[in-house]
């Protein structure tokens, strides 16, 4: 795949034009006075079908997995490798409100993402038939917003070694959970949350104990959620805290039915889908700002000519340019590989996150660099990008554990 095909290029107008008239107008509500996005968010998967889709899609899971029931064979899963038919085509498809959305709202695909993707992804993976046909469709909608709670206060890139919340047998077949969770992506306004801690078993020291998760109700007893914080960047994603004190669940929010259904290795793949996504993120950002320093070096005269004649504004351009092919041929090379229906290693993912990181926040500080004093204005935009940009470097693992989990890989 060299370019986006003729039907993508009216997908990616289309989502362009529902961008420049629904999202550009609210910018200032959304990243910075505290409005939620979720209204915004529903009408552009309402516009582009994407809730049908994901209905199609969830209903023809649950009738295989429930014929499969029926005849006592094991639930069907996805083939690792090999071709899937409209695979690729759906990848794509994917992957173009990312890069359109990021270009000017960046925290929309945040929230977006980890309501739908992992939080209804979660449960669509590792639930039980009963768990997805409770909570599943009205996530992978947005009818309802999820979180996916993992991180706490001491526990960030060693989510598992530092983590401090634990669930507790009750002694009649429930459990209690007492703790919180931190910088939690839509957790203000969450209704749905699927949790992970640690199993408090007598005798087993914390580093062996088990990791259970939960799928949480907003509203239950002993549930308390923050309010949303004040963040560097993507105000336009509502993050907040997460508090436990003595919730009583039921085994039925036991994720997957079992102790052991959706633990570390859930966790660690949960993360893994992530990182294509941060490509197109860094792509649609990149793009952006590019866009905006070369209609400045263009527009704006010092002594005398267009600062873009200058070779240091156009050295700056073309490593612009640069960033943007590499990160196109990035997620073009996601797409290609999923239609092929083959999966990245664990080093190919984490060095395209790393890379997309990076590279999003060095293009970022170069076009406010070229914009001058304008470029440090709000109205400017590219600030925004430059703030929105480092959280890039952060979550999904940082830039660290990413040069970490490459050389493990190695």
């Amino acid at each position: 795949m060299i370019e986006w095909n003729e039907q993508q290029q009216m997908i990616q107008k289309m989502v362009r034009d529902f961008v420049a008239k629904e999202v550009v107008p609210n910018l200032d509500d959304i990243e910075y006075n505290g409005v939620p996005p979720y209204d915004i968010l529903r009408k552009m998967i309402k516009t582009f079908g994407m809730d049908v889709m994901a209905t199609q899609n969830y209903e023809k899971q649950i009738a295989r997995e429930k014929a499969a029931a029926e005849n006592g064979e094991d639930a069907p899963t996805k083939k690792k490798d090999g071709p899937s038919e409209g695979a690729g085509d759906q990848a794509a498809m994917t992957m173009i409100p990312i890069i359109e959305l990021s270009r000017h709202a960046q925290g929309l695909v945040t929230a977006m993402g980890v309501s739908m993707g992992l939080t209804g992804g979660a449960i669509m993976s590792k639930g039980t038939i009963e768990q997805k046909e409770r909570w599943a469709l009205p996530l992978l909608t947005l009818e309802k917003v999820g979180a996916w709670a993992i991180s706490e206060p001491n526990s960030g890139s060693d989510a598992f070694g530092q983590m401090k919340t634990l669930a507790k047998r009750d002694g009649n077949g429930g459990y209690i959970i007492n703790g919180s969770k931190t910088w939690i992506t839509n957790g203000p306004y969450a209704d749905t949350i699927v949790l992970i801690c640690k199993l408090d078993e007598e005798g087993v020291e914390p580093k062996d104990r088990k990791i259970v998760s939960f799928i949480l109700d907003a509203g239950m007893e002993g549930l308390e959620q923050s309010k949303p914080f004040k963040k560097m960047g993507i105000g336009s994603s509502p993050t907040g805290e997460l508090f436990f004190s003595d919730l009583k669940v039921g085994a039925d929010r036991l994720l997957g039915g079992s102790e052991t259904s959706y633990g570390r290795s859930g966790a660690k793949a949960t993360f893994m889908q992530e990182r294509a996504g941060v490509a197109a993120m860094a792509l649609g950002m990149v793009e952006r700002a590019l866009e905006l320093s070369t209609a400045y070096a263009r527009d704006r005269a010092q002594f005398g000519r267009p600062i873009g004649d200058n070779q240091l504004i156009q050295l700056k351009l073309a490593k612009m340019e640069v960033a943007r092919a590499n990160l196109q041929n990035m997620v073009f090379r996601y797409i290609e590989m999923t239609a092929a229906g083959k999966q990245m290693s664990l080093a190919e993912a984490s060095a395209m996150k790393l890379y997309a990181a990076q590279t999003a926040m060095e293009v970022s500080t170069e076009a406010v660099q070229v914009h001058g004093g304008y470029g440090y204005m709000r109205e400017s935009r590219v600030e925004q990008l430059m703030r929105d940009a480092k959280i890039l470097q952060i979550y999904a693992g940082t830039d660290e554990m990413q040069i970490i989990a490459i050389a493990r890989d190695l």
